[in-house]
């Protein structure tokens, strides 16, 4: 039985106790329900099923019950009406993108974009038809210089990845708004803790769940969520027939994520923070980029639309590429990995990772050089953490 108090609760409860189905046996901990299809007590009784007569389960492509307490907990954490769960995050922005596209429409995106989400709007979609426009999404301006008679949908990261450009939601939705299209959010970096996008005016947020969600490094996952309306127009068909599901172990690992989301992201933030700070005072830094400072380029919108920094900080460390890799190679602590929103704090080099499939223009565009890093604040001590970025520091400096 599922509570129908969950509206009321605030995010820490609902993530919580938020659309728990319990069975005959009455556990604690949501059961995993590890089945493929579901059977009926009469020839009529599935028929009234496939007809949309009777309610319940019909095929866990479709849906499944544990995949479906995930999907009503995020709807509760997001305000959101209705949502599906996907197999990973990239499944959840493709198919958010292309299930209410054609042929002849038009995409207008922000340009600092993770490479496979770039891949999808310039690459991928342009094979079938939608013509795509890439925005310096800072400025509303050049989204409304971007639009067409034939632009149907907006697509956009805030903060965004790896560089932490924040864009004003609010404004892209209502240009958005204005012309009959759809603002699609990927709110990955800001979790839904930090940045609310639907609040702020977006008709669709995406999540990859493998990340802060998960939380964990044990599994991929993402979400779509939206009204449902558009969830039953656009995605619903578009998900049964092409099958992106999530597997009801994934959902319910998620599902135990997001007990500890706050308090993970909490003390992510604070430590992120603190570091940020500590990097912007060492003469090995060219630059530090972080939500939470004041200097971030974006950090009237940041006041506005964010309730707190980020798990994630940005720099560029002084002599590109080798200073770089001297930084990464120099540190105990911090992991070498593409992940992020991990329990564990992990390092990436964007430039030969994440986005090393886009062109040196594309990369420079999105504020991506030799010496950028992205680090993904974990749960370590953050004396210890600062530690070991110090002596990484020094590294650098002696291999200078």
């Amino acid at each position: 039985m599922t509570s129908d108090k969950t509206r009321n609760w605030r995010p820490r409860t609902t993530l919580v106790h938020g659309a728990t189905l319990r069975s005959q046996f009455g556990e604690m901990s949501e059961s995993i329900f590890l089945t493929q299809g579901y059977v009926y007590e009469s020839a009529e009784a599935a028929e009234a099923r496939f007809k949309g007569e009777s309610p319940g389960f019909i095929y866990s492509r479709y849906a499944n019950p544990t995949v479906d307490m995930f999907e009503k907990r995020m709807c509760a954490l997001e305000g959101a009406e209705d949502a599906r769960a996907t197999a990973s995050g990239m499944a959840a922005v493709a198919n958010a993108i292309l299930c209410s596209l054609k042929a002849g429409d038009h995409i207008v995106a922000a340009r600092a974009l993770f490479g496979s989400c770039r891949w999808v709007i310039d690459t991928l979609a342009p094979r079938y038809g939608i013509e795509a426009t890439l925005v310096d999404g800072k400025d509303i301006a050049n989204w409304e210089q971007a639009v067409r008679p034939n632009t149907r949908l907006f697509f956009l990261e805030s903060p965004t990845n790896p560089t932490l450009e924040v864009i004003d939601i609010a404004a892209v939705a209502g240009l958005a708004n204005s012309i009959g299209a759809r603002l699609v959010v990927d709110n990955v970096f800001a979790t839904p803790l930090l940045q609310r996008p639907l609040d702020l005016g977006a008709h669709v947020v995406v999540y990859s769940a493998t990340k802060h969600i998960d939380g964990q490094g044990r599994c991929l996952g993402g979400i779509i969520l939206s009204d449902k309306a558009w969830i039953d127009e656009n995605l619903h068909d578009y998900f049964r027939h092409t099958g992106p599901c999530m597997s009801p172990f994934n959902a319910w690992t998620l599902l135990k994520g997001l007990e500890t989301l706050p308090v993970r992201v909490d003390q992510q933030m604070r430590s992120a923070a603190r570091i940020a700070d500590f990097l912007a005072q060492s003469p090995q830094i060219e630059r530090v980029v972080y939500p939470g400072r004041p200097d971030h380029p974006q950090a009237d919108v940041i006041a506005r639309q964010m309730s707190g920094g980020s798990t994630l900080v940005c720099f560029d460390v002084k002599g590109g590429k080798a200073g770089a890799f001297a930084f990464q190679n120099a540190l105990d602590i911090v992991l070498i990995s593409n992940n992020l929103g991990d329990a564990k704090s992990l390092i990436t080099h964007p430039e030969t990772t994440t986005h090393k499939n886009l062109s040196d223009e594309a990369r420079a565009e999105g504020g991506i050089g030799s010496g950028t890093l992205r680090l993904s604040i974990g749960l370590e001590d953050t004396d210890d953490l600062l530690e070991d970025i110090g002596q990484a520091l020094a590294a650098v400096g002696k291999a200078g």
